[in-house]
């Protein structure tokens, strides 16, 4: 089949390096001009996320260029160390920074797979035979399946759904923004944390220490900006953080430079259904759980090995497959969700009692019998589904080329 992907980051690569082995030919449209490398470290734990990494083929990529990050530590306004936090709780069985995550997948599929950057869906009909997909910029197409791995705000939903994204969005009370700079404070593979009411910043190591990653939680009802307005978004992040010790002025001077500032609500999306006719979501576009709960990319991988096997599986026919991913997944998706709930009052404290009750559990973690009972947690949510062998990593033929152009409507 001509299956359509909007999305380049890590759920639609994903799907279109199993989509691939299956035979199918396979266009990627993304709306940024090229590969998005920032972001923040996302992390893999339990049996069913390594599942997924061995059947896409990629861990041992994935494991080369994972971060070996250690703890994290806890510091007040002057840097004085207050606890640690073990490094498994944040890191999993194995980390890696998202950009690098995207680089392995689109590296592994830009031959076989035609990725259209700087380009974006605006309409969406469907009939009984196909889809009928217009552009921004391109030529309108033909595609039996489109699938929307378009994220959090995704385009596909608002076009093939009717659902308004404020009515199947809810927002969690924090926003969160990453950015990338220079390691200027030599931390070695690991990180520091700052917390005042409302607020939290870190700082932590990147690429073998070479580069750090400044992280910023902060409690806020929905803000009103254009999502694609940089300078406003930092500007709303300074203003937020305005008058926050420790190094935050000098993170906050270093934010006007970077290239790769991400800042976004933290969100979950609930839709009823996450395929009408013939176009499907995944990954955050059919369940963001919130990066609060750590669990965003493993379900990205998750959805894609499902709904991959199930086209196979059931021979083609869309409307059973789709049926068959959603059983198979939305249980494990909910459970993925339900871990994000409630972990806003541990990542940023209401007040300063919270603060203080965290940073002294935090020090006497390490001596206590349960000390490993929030890290078992994050994993038996990781884990609670078992993946089919659904063949993927054995691919049934030769792998298509990059497909032409399309065929025009």
């Amino acid at each position: 089949m001509d299956i359509l992907i909007s999305g380049a980051s890590v759920a639609g690569p994903a799907l279109a390096l199993h989509l691939i082995r299956s035979g199918h030919r396979v266009t990627v449209v993304e709306r940024a001009p090229a590969l998005r490398e920032g972001g923040y470290s996302v992390d893999f734990r339990g049996e069913a996320h390594m599942t997924a990494l061995r059947a896409l083929g990629i861990l041992a990529d994935v494991e080369r260029l994972q971060t070996h990050m250690g703890d994290m530590s806890y510091v007040n306004e002057s840097g004085r160390k207050l606890a640690s936090v073990p490094g498994d709780l944040f890191s999993g069985d194995v980390e890696i920074l998202r950009g690098d995550l995207a680089r392995i997948l689109y590296d592994a599929t830009k031959d076989r797979a035609e990725y259209v950057f700087g380009d974006s869906i605006t309409s969406l009909a469907q009939d009984a035979d196909g889809v009928t997909v217009t552009f921004e910029r391109g030529a309108t197409r033909r595609f039996d399946l489109v699938v929307g791995a378009d994220g959090l705000h995704s385009n596909v939903r608002s076009l093939a759904f009717d659902a308004p994204e404020a009515a199947v969005t809810s927002h969690l009370g924090l926003y969160c923004a990453v950015f990338t700079l220079d390691n200027y404070l030599g931390l070695d593979h690991t990180g520091l944390l700052h917390s005042t009411p409302g607020k939290t910043v870190g700082l932590y190591s990147a690429r073998n220490n070479t580069e750090a990653k400044a992280m910023f939680y902060f409690g806020s009802p929905p803000l009103e900006h254009d999502r694609r307005d940089v300078t406003r978004q930092k500007e709303l992040l300074a203003e937020a953080y305005r008058g926050v010790g420790w190094e935050t002025p000098k993170l906050l001077r270093r934010m006007w430079d970077a290239d790769d500032f991400y800042f976004d609500s933290t969100s979950q999306v609930h839709l009823d259904s996450w395929s009408r006719g013939r176009v499907v979501l995944i990954g955050d576009a059919a369940c963001c759980p919130s990066p609060l709960s750590g669990m965003g990319t493993g379900l990205a991988l998750v959805g894609a090995h499902v709904l991959a096997g199930e086209l196979a599986a059931a021979g083609g026919d869309h409307r059973t497959a789709f049926a068959r991913y959603e059983q198979e997944v939305r249980a494990y998706a909910t459970g993925c969700q339900k871990s994000a709930v409630g972990v806003s009052k541990f990542m940023v404290p209401e007040n300063r009692l919270m603060a203080w009750f965290m940073n002294q559990n935090y020090k006497i973690m390490p001596y206590l019998p349960w000390k490993g009972v929030i890290a078992k947690s994050v994993r038996k949510t990781a884990s609670a589904i078992t993946l089919k062998d659904y063949g993927l990593s054995r691919p049934a033929g030769p792998a298509p080329l990059r497909r032409p152009s399309g065929r025009a409507s």
